[in-house]
């Protein structure tokens, strides 16, 4: 499923994708989703995908779980001081 982006494509990844970008099993990935630890998935039909520019921005972020990597992106982005705080609380 790698393909390049142009200006308006979007790259969505399967469990099975993401899963090997991560090193962990596509079961590992659901688990995970269903616990709230990685973003929220795009769902088109019966099926489960994640934007590739979500699970970037949310490495960068140092993969909080979805409560405050949402928390972050509302807050204007990947702010190391937001991280800092939050990880305070």
């Amino acid at each position: 499923m790698e393909t390049k982006n142009t200006k308006n494509e979007i790259q969505l990844l399967t469990a099975k994708h993401l899963g090997a970008q991560l090193s962990l099993s596509k079961r590992q990935i659901f688990r995970l989703n269903s616990c709230g630890k990685i973003p929220a998935p795009i769902r088109i039909g019966g099926s489960v995908r994640w934007a590739q520019s979500t699970i970037t921005q949310w490495l960068k972020a140092g993969a909080p779980d979805r409560k405050t990597f949402e928390a972050i992106q509302q807050a204007g982005g990947n702010d190391e001081d937001t991280r800092r705080a939050d990880s305070r609380a």
